[in-house]
Order: structure tokens, then sequence, then C-alpha cells
């Protein structure tokens, strides 16, 4: 099993970082590591309050990707899940993804599924 400090995991952790770059003004980057793998989370600097959380798991081949609509108030703040996908087996298929969403595919996808009454 991988972990946080191996030569494999930090060149694949700077592989994404290096391409969320261009993001870099939109978005506040982090990278956090646990115990069973890693995750960088984007929070979108605008007006409309956004999260996106890209997850590695060290014994898994494939990548996930979480957005959530943030919702805050004076105690707290709240988390709406937008969009997930959970299985993503190359870099490409994952920059693709990430750009998809950047541009709007989970707000899209959201605002789809709402009922009208």
């Amino acid at each position: 099993m991988e972990h946080k400090f191996s030569p494999k995991t930090q060149k694949e952790v700077n592989t994404v970082l290096d391409n969320l770059a261009e993001w870099k003004n939109l978005f506040s980057i982090g990278v956090d590591y646990f115990y069973e793998g890693w995750a960088i989370y984007l929070k979108e600097m605008s007006i409309y309050p956004r999260s996106i959380v890209i997850f590695k798991s060290y014994s898994e081949d494939y990548y996930s990707i979480k957005s959530f609509e943030i919702h805050s108030s004076k105690e707290k703040e709240v988390f709406k899940e937008l969009y997930v996908n959970e299985k993503i087996d190359t870099l490409s298929a994952l920059y693709a993804e990430i750009k998809e969403i950047i541009y709007g595919k989970d707000i899209l996808g959201s605002i789809s599924s709402m009922k009208c009454d």
C-alpha cells in the first residue's frame, strides 16, 4: 500500500496540482493526506459558493470527484452535494471531469433535477 511520503503518491499529487494551477485565480486549493488516501480541495472564490473535492485511495486505481454547494450561516457552513463520480480511471479523464465541473456541469445537473410544482 502506498502512503503519503511515497514518491509515487507525491508525483501523482503534484501532477494534479500542476494541472489545477490554471484555476488558482478562481479557487483556493488545498491538499490533505489521510490514512486511506489523499484529497485535493478546491473552494470557489466567487459569488457562487462551491467546493470540489478530488480523492484518491492508496489501495485503488480510481479517482473520485464530488462537488458541493456551500450555504453559510453565522454558526457553520452546510454542504449540499451537487455531483459525484467515483470511478475515474485515468488522469486525463480526471482533468476532463474537473474542467466540465468548473464550467458548470454539476450546477446544471442540480438545476435539471429540481422539481417544479
